[in-house]
């Protein structure tokens, strides 16, 4: 492919936007959902892509209700099948934009074509922080997500690919994969560590505002297939602020964070919380890494307003799918949503 776009965010938003428009010229159902739901994200693409996003619109519709009322199958992954037909239910006018607001200090998102999102693994309970490679279940080596690839090709020295985000939560949301066809499961190892942790500091000198985040197994990781989140944004996470006592003000962040400097020592940290099999989320900024050690997915009850937290949501950003969560959400409901996350010494779930 062409050369890597992260020497400026200008690169990076044309790149971004300029993949964008030919991901709508393809066929299929699932470019299209992907193509809207990053349009829905970010207003400038929408403004971009508004008329050709609804005459796609239009003619996937056609095509949806010329093939069911035949008795046909329609093309593609199931999981777009249900996601599309989710869409023509309420139309396209229906779709709504992406909208943020602040409480009490945290970050809450009202993202509608998000809710429609398959869950896959990130619904199942789990136990231990890791499960075999599973080629029979989801993971990036499927060919109807090549079409997906903003970008692949060697970065620092490991093929990697960079998936859009087909739900996005974040600006310039993507999944980085290295190494995709060696088949490593969602566990982090040591050379992967610090090698995003190069990259990270890296591409950060030309891309202000760059995090990578990892969602381990049994953190709302969504997929077995080991993978990394992308996002750079204008504006520091709410974890980032000064006030927390990680960060060295006096406010006590509502779950513990570990703040590492040393990609040695962050490393130390993390092996421990496998060998005692403990979930956590991570949030990679160029010379620094948030370390959130968390309960796992299914050993608690999460509140019905969440479909769970992984990083964003570790990270002080919560992602609402109805407009009155959206709008009544206050910061001592996601405060004790976080601090249910708390492990126990000793406990490992």
């Amino acid at each position: 492919m062409t050369s890597p776009p992260f020497d400026s965010i200008e690169e990076l938003q044309q790149a971004f936007a300029a993949g964008l428009q030919r991901l709508l010229k393809n066929p299929g159902l699932g470019s299209y959902i992907l193509v809207h739901a990053n349009a829905c994200f970010d207003a400038e693409v929408y403004r971009v892509l508004q008329a050709d996003l609804q005459s796609r619109f239009n003619q996937l519709v056609n095509y949806c209700r010329e093939a069911l009322s035949e008795g046909r199958e329609l093309a593609g992954a199931k999981d777009d099948h249900l996601v599309f037909l989710k869409l023509l239910a309420i139309g396209f006018e229906g779709m709504h934009a992406t909208e943020f607001r602040q409480a009490a200090g945290w970050e809450l998102q009202f993202n509608h074509v998000r809710a429609f999102r398959p869950s896959r693994m990130s619904s199942e309970p789990v136990l231990g922080i890791s499960k075999p490679y599973d080629s029979k279940g989801f993971n990036f080596n499927k060919p109807f997500l090549r079409k997906e690839v903003f970008w692949g090709g060697d970065l620092l020295g490991v093929e990697v690919d960079l998936l859009y985000n087909k739900f996005p939560f974040a600006p310039f949301h993507g999944l980085l994969v290295p190494d995709r066809r060696a088949h490593h499961p969602q566990l982090l190892s040591r050379y992967y560590h610090e090698y995003v942790w190069s990259i990270t500091e890296k591409m950060g000198k030309g891309l202000p505002g760059l995090g990578i985040a990892f969602n381990s197994y049994g953190a709302y990781a969504s997929v077995n297939h080991l993978h990394f989140q992308f996002y750079v944004r204008s504006k520091p996470l709410p974890v980032a602020e000064t006030h927390w006592k990680h960060n060295g003000g006096t406010k006590p962040y509502p779950l513990p964070c570990e703040v590492f400097t040393s990609v040695t020592e962050a490393w130390r940290r993390m092996e421990v919380l496998h060998e005692s099999e403990t979930s956590y989320n991570l949030i990679y900024q160029p010379g620094l890494l948030y370390c959130l050690p968390r309960k796992r997915q299914g050993s608690y009850q999460h509140a019905p307003w969440t479909q769970g937290f992984a990083w964003y949501e570790l990270a002080g950003g919560v992602t609402t799918f109805s407009r009155s969560d959206f709008e009544t959400l206050d910061g001592g409901a996601i405060e004790s949503e976080l601090k249910k996350l708390r492990v126990k010494p000793g406990d490992g779930s």
